[in-house]
C-alpha cells in the first residue's frame, strides 16, 4: 500500500534481512517499492570481507556511505568510497560492491519504484 502520510522508522527497529547471493551482507528496507510513490530507501550492512556479486537491472540508483569503506566496481570503473560520499550508478551497468575496511560497512540505496531504463 503506498503510503499517503508521514512514516518515520529508526533503521534498528527494521528487520535486518540476508540479502541473497551475497557474502556477509544484509539490509534493511526503510521505505519498500510497494510503500514509497517514487524511491525506496534502504540500509545495507556488509561485514568485514562482505560482497554483493555483479549484477544489472534496468532503474539508476544512488549510494551514501554511512560508514566503513566501500569499494564499487560499474562496468570497468572502480570508485573507493568512504563515509559521506556517495555515486550515482546508472540503469543496465553491471556493478558490484565490497567492504574494504577493517570493520562493518554501511550505506544508504535509493531506488525509483519503477524502473529508469
Amino acid at each position: 500500500m503506498v503510503l499517503t502520510k508521514p512514516k518515520v522508522v529508526r533503521v534498528s527497529d527494521v528487520d535486518r534481512v540476508e540479502v541473497e547471493n551475497a557474502k556477509n551482507t544484509w539490509i534493511r528496507v526503510l521505505f519498500s517499492t510497494s510503500e514509497a510513490p517514487t524511491y525506496a530507501m534502504r540500509v545495507f550492512e556488509m561485514g568485514v570481507n562482505g560482497h554483493i556479486p555483479a549484477h544489472k537491472h534496468p532503474w539508476e540508483h544512488e549510494i551514501f556511505v554511512l560508514e566503513g569503506r566501500v569499494r564499487i566496481r560499474v562496468e570497468n570503473e572502480i570508485f573507493d568510497l568512504e563515509p559521506e560520499m556517495a555515486i550515482f550508478i546508472p540503469p543496465n551497468l553491471e556493478h558490484e560492491y565490497w567492504n574494504i575496511g577493517s570493520s562493518r560497512a554501511r550505506f544508504i540505496c535509493i531506488i525509483p519504484v519503477k524502473p529508469t531504463a
